[in-house]
């Protein structure tokens, strides 16, 4: 009995060993990844990093938009829900969805903000685009709280990072046709 516990001890030790190091190579320098509540950017670099003694892989993300530089652990990349952005058919996709996205607000203001941040935290780029257009258009017919305007543009930030990146085209060009979509919703 002491030998099979032990057998499994190892046999388990040696499965996760193996299965930790499928997980570092999820993505590689170059890739475009989205990460949840910060946006999409390009892996600029994989480096290590020494924390008490305790050495991690980080990735390093840099963000289009502005510049930053993110550290994502890489044995924590998909707990954290970092994924790959989409492609281009994807992105018009997206912008279809935008057009037709009839949803409707919560009106009490607490939880409506609660279901958008969990819409934005998702990951989901259906999620983040559908916060988007409900802000965008609320912001049109009736001033926004400085917490959705804040959450507005946290959202954008993340939607118009992962179409840039994935249509290869500037922020400026995605939010003028988001804007133009907008425009048309609430019949400006």
């Amino acid at each position: 009995m002491v030998k099979y516990i032990c057998r499994s001890i190892f046999f388990d030790t040696v499965l996760f060993v193996i299965l930790k190091a499928l997980v570092i190579v999820l993505y590689n320098v170059g890739d475009k990844v989205l990460y949840p509540m910060h946006g999409a950017g390009i892996i600029e670099k994989i480096e290590s990093q020494d924390i008490l003694g305790n050495v991690k892989d980080y990735y390093v993300l840099k963000m289009p938009m502005d510049g930053m530089k993110v550290k994502i652990p890489v044995d924590n990349a998909d707990v954290i829900g970092v994924r790959t952005v989409i492609d281009t058919k994807e992105a018009d996709a997206v912008f279809e969805f935008i057009e037709k996205y009839q949803g409707e607000f919560n009106s009490n203001w607490n939880k409506r903000y609660r279901e958008n941040i969990a819409h934005i935290k998702s990951g989901d780029v259906y999620e983040v685009a559908g916060v988007v257009k409900m802000l965008m258009c609320r912001d049109k017919e009736k001033t926004l709280s400085s917490g959705e305007r804040k959450m507005l543009v946290s959202a954008k930030q993340i939607l118009i990072s992962e179409i840039m990146l994935s249509k290869n085209v500037s922020s400026d060009k995605v939010e003028d046709k988001l804007k133009k979509i907008i425009d048309r919703a609430v019949g400006k």
